[in-house]
């Protein structure tokens, strides 16, 4: 049954390659009543149910200072090169990152999603992995009832400026894909457009607590187009859940 009231969203990072796609499918979905884009310049872009807040990241949560919303969405995030040095980067994707989770906290959203990446650990040598870690831990310390972290591979689609890296990835992923199994399938290249999608899934999956999505669950969570009123399983928990019974 869908839900009575259709949900406000506030999307955070809509001008990037996934918020962008994300944008889309928001926008696109009927349970989505209005979608508050969160930018640091205008997105240029006019939809009945799109509000377009202009803010700085620094200052976020004065800025955003008595808004409500039921859900949240993150997609911010940069590169090392993009963002000049190690400090600067995890200044966007921990500090504006925790800084938007904060202000949606106090918005009343019950429900956070975010963007991460595939093979994030708090012991990784990578100082990226170890950057997107610590932004996972600092998140889920805000105490959503319901968050969603979704943990793709390499993104997979058109940017307004390719580096030679991601056009080799768009290229040679959907041909390495059907290798990468096991533990290897969360790094898995998959489409942004299916991550864009993917995020309304979660925000319809009825799911409390902290669930995280991987390859698989990234892919079942694009595929699901109605609110779920029982929770969405997550395809490899599920298998790894069975395996561990059987191992008992």
């Amino acid at each position: 049954m869908p839900d009575p009231e259709p949900k406000i969203v506030l999307l955070a990072g809509a001008s990037g390659l996934v918020g962008t796609n994300a944008l889309d499918a928001l926008l696109d979905a009927p349970d989505i009543g209005r979608v508050f884009a969160i930018t640091r310049r205008p997105l240029g872009r006019e939809h009945p149910r799109l509000a377009n807040r202009i803010v700085q990241f620094d200052n976020i949560e004065t800025q955003l200072k008595g808004m409500t919303c039921h859900v949240a969405v993150c997609c911010l995030g940069t590169t090392i090169r993009q963002a000049g040095s190690e400090a600067e980067f995890r200044r966007v994707d921990v500090d504006h990152v925790l800084s938007f989770a904060r202000t949606a906290k106090a918005a009343q959203a019950q429900r956070f999603v975010v963007v991460s990446s595939a093979g994030a650990n708090a012991q990784s040598k990578s100082f990226y992995l170890r950057t997107k870690a610590a932004m996972e831990e600092a998140v889920a310390g805000v105490g959503f009832v319901s968050l969603d972290i979704l943990q793709p591979g390499p993104l997979l689609g058109l940017r307004s400026q390719m580096r030679a890296l991601e056009l080799g990835a768009l290229l040679v992923m959907p041909l390495v894909n059907p290798f990468l199994r096991g533990p290897r399938e969360a790094f898995r290249g998959i489409s942004a457009k299916t991550v864009g999608t993917a995020i309304v899934g979660a925000v319809r999956s009825g799911r409390r607590g902290v669930q995280r999505y991987t390859y698989d669950g990234i892919e079942s969570l694009a595929r699901l187009k109605s609110v779920r009123t029982i929770p969405l399983v997550d395809p490899k928990a599920a298998r790894d859940a069975a395996r561990r019974r059987n191992m008992e």
